[in-house]
């Protein structure tokens, strides 16, 4: 939806309303508040009754003090009767400034609604002595502190909720960039609208969409390339092989010649295999299990009486997977152990984790000659082969494309050396939306 031209068009503006907006609501339930609730206005009023009554006490003769004293239920108090005064919050207040601005400066009261409730006012201006006023329950006992509470707890409540839906709406473009980024991250083609965004995060929309056309320009020339260099040299390649087999007689300088022709078409193959890691094939929902018997079958020959590869699979529900990307990781891992390990190859599939966050864990295992600890973190890099401790033959990308293969679908690979010799190459693949990071 296209933000309008009257809205804030940056996040400075924007923030600003956020909170005007907010502390108008507020002040704005407040003064409904107050208006409401009549204790305090009766307060007022009954405190400048008992003024008047006091004035006219003061103002009358002595002979008819007695008789108004006996209308108005005063009590004229002598000596030390008068209490101490009682704080209540804002009667006492209240009470205090009404006195003193009808009575004069100099006025002392004292208030207590514990038994019995009343006033006791002094007035040195008018006359001497203390003078008891009885109060009644109401209004000070009809103020009910929970109907306060209530009243602010659920302006608080309505201002969080405002604040809430303008910081989310705050907030929506910087989600929309990350969520672009792990799309364009995955080798999706994105795009973000800089129409209906603040203008702070239109220059960075802006820049993203640069970005993402440069990345994805870039891809394309590589890929032309490649593709242009394998065409190239597979066209003499292709001659030479078939020179050398009409060659008359045989022999091992022709036998290596050729497997030198045919280790340069699977380096160009393996080169093809980095630059097009299957980001644009379809994903679909594959049963891992039966992907694994169909990759494995080919090595396990039914004329032979054993067995190259060893299945260990439990039972795995089927979840999105890109097809043949995930045999040329499985065939990559089972190539690999079976070059620098021959036999003894045991591949195993399985779920872990808990029922929250469940993973599946893809495992070759070999009984070869292991990996140096220290270049089991670099050996996943391109062009890098564990030259000291494995075989040196090969591209050095056979790994690299497992790990990328393993993070398109949103997991990891790990190599780890097994106890008793060998190695464990570990591909873990989230079941759900992410990977856990407990996942071992």
């Amino acid at each position: 939806m296209k933000t309008p031209l009257w809205f804030p068009q940056s996040f400075f503006s924007r923030t600003l309303w956020l909170v005007l907006i907010v502390v108008l609501f507020s002040k704005a339930l407040t003064l409904v508040y107050l208006l409401m609730n009549e204790d305090v206005l009766v307060d007022r009023q009954y405190s400048h009754g008992v003024a008047l009554t006091l004035r006219a006490y003061w103002a009358a003769n002595e002979d008819d003090r007695e008789s108004i004293a006996d209308a108005a239920g005063l009590i004229r108090v002598v000596g030390g009767g008068v209490p101490e005064g009682e704080q209540h919050w804002p009667y006492s207040e209240i009470y205090q400034r009404q006195m003193q601005a009808e009575l004069g400066a100099d006025t002392e009261v004292r208030l207590r609604v514990h038994a019995p409730p009343a006033l006791w006012v002094r007035a040195p201006s008018l006359g001497d002595g203390w003078l008891k006023v009885p109060l009644y329950p109401h209004p000070l006992r009809g103020q009910k502190i929970w109907s306060v509470l209530g009243w602010f707890l659920a302006i608080g409540l309505l201002s969080t909720a405002s604040a809430w839906i303008f910081v989310r709406q705050l907030n929506q473009p910087l989600k929309r960039l990350v969520f672009a980024a792990r799309q364009l991250g995955q080798g999706r083609s994105v795009r973000l609208p800089v129409s209906d965004t603040p203008s702070e995060m239109t220059e960075v929309y802006r820049a993203f969409n640069q970005m993402a056309e440069d990345v994805e320009q870039a891809g394309q020339e590589r890929e032309l390339m490649l593709a242009g260099v394998s065409h190239d040299l597979r066209t003499p390649l292709t001659r030479l092989r078939l020179s050398l087999e009409l060659m008359s007689g045989e022999n091992e300088l022709t036998e290596g010649m050729v497997r030198d022709i045919e280790d340069m078409d699977a380096i160009l193959d393996q080169f093809l295999a980095f630059i097009r890691d299957g980001r644009d094939e379809e994903i679909e929902e594959v049963d891992l299990s039966d992907l694994v018997r169909e990759v494995v079958a080919p090595y396990n020959n039914p004329e032979l009486s054993e067995e190259q590869i060893r299945l260990c699979l439990e039972t795995i529900p089927p979840f999105p997977l890109r097809r043949v990307s995930m045999k040329r990781l499985l065939n990559n891992l089972i190539g690999n152990a079976m070059h620098h390990a021959g036999n003894g190859i045991e591949v195993a599939a399985y779920v872990s984790g808990d029922a929250n966050a469940p993973y599946v864990v893809l495992s070759v295992l070999d009984r070869g000659t292991g990996i140096d600890p220290s270049e089991l973190e670099v050996i996943f890099n391109p062009f890098i082969r564990g030259d000291r401790a494995r075989s040196g033959k090969g591209t050095g990308l056979g790994l690299a494309i497992v790990k990328r293969i393993a993070a398109m679908h949103g997991g990891n690979v790990e190599l780890r050396n097994r106890s008793g010799g060998g190695l464990e190459a570990r591909v873990r693949l989230p079941l759900g939306l992410m990977l856990p990071r407990d996942a071992v």
